[in-house]
């Protein structure tokens, strides 16, 4: 395990749970709260898991950037519609060397960010994760858990891995979080969209689980057809993922 510190901006669902990971494993992590900031503050944080539960009584908990350290990896975990944010919120915490890491998913983050803090900086993350926040400082994870991690290049180029990426995914993976590493972080977005796209619009327009879904042979040969679409939209865009991956998926 290395001896970076980390800062979580974004307490959530997604954030909450990894930050809570990393500092149970052991390492030093500070978290970026705001509604339940006080709560946290004087109750901690409460994971329930498959994994196995765990509470942490007392966190490095904050409600304004400007009072957490400079740490060695940034991993920003908001959801996209608060990134208008980014640019006042990781200002204070850059520093010579540490590095930012997005987990979001979805397209065209990580040139934003670039902008405000260096492309030097950027990594980006796509994140298998089931959980949910189910009360203040209270976060139930369901299953999975896999982050895939890739270094940030302009116009997503392949940028191979670096050696702070294999000490994330040391630590990671040390704290229980499986992590692969990838020289293609605009093919694992792309991925991630392959399988968000069609399920995540066809579950609120059809009310149905994921399993429902597969179940029925309509709605299945219709998933297929939305996923080829995504693929033809990542060719357009020079990302070439071939058909066998949506068999795979599927």
């Amino acid at each position: 395990m290395s001896k970076n510190t980390y800062a979580i901006i974004g307490s959530g669902a997604l954030g909450g749970f990894y930050g809570a990971k990393l500092q149970k494993s052991g390492l030093e992590v500070h978290f970026l709260l705001r509604s339940d900031y006080q709560h946290v503050l004087k109750n901690g944080l409460i994971i329930e898991s498959k994994d196995g539960d765990f509470n942490l009584p007392q966190i490095n908990a904050y409600n304004n950037t400007n009072k957490i350290p400079k740490c060695d990896v940034i991993i920003v975990a908001l959801k996209t519609t608060q990134n208008h944010l980014l640019p006042e919120l990781l200002s204070p915490l850059c520093k010579e060397n540490n590095v930012v890491l997005l987990l979001q998913n979805g397209l065209g983050a990580e040139p934003e960010i670039a902008k405000a803090v260096g492309k030097e900086r950027v990594i980006g993350g796509v994140c298998n994760l089931a959980s949910n926040k189910i009360g203040y400082g209270h976060i139930r994870h369901v299953d999975y858990g896999l982050i895939r991690i890739g270094k940030y290049a302009t116009n997503y180029q392949s940028a191979g891995i670096t050696n702070k990426m294999r000490e994330i995914s040391q630590d990671f993976e040390s704290a229980g979080i499986q992590v692969n590493l990838s020289e293609d972080l605009f093919q694992e977005r792309w991925k991630k969209l392959v399988w968000n796209i069609p399920y995540n619009s066809l579950s609120v327009i059809l009310d149905a689980r994921t399993d429902e879904m597969m179940g029925d042979t309509n709605t299945r040969n219709l998933i297929t057809e939305i996923m080829q679409e995504v693929l033809e939209g990542a060719k357009s865009c020079k990302c070439e993922i071939p058909n066998s991956y949506i068999q795979n998926m599927l």
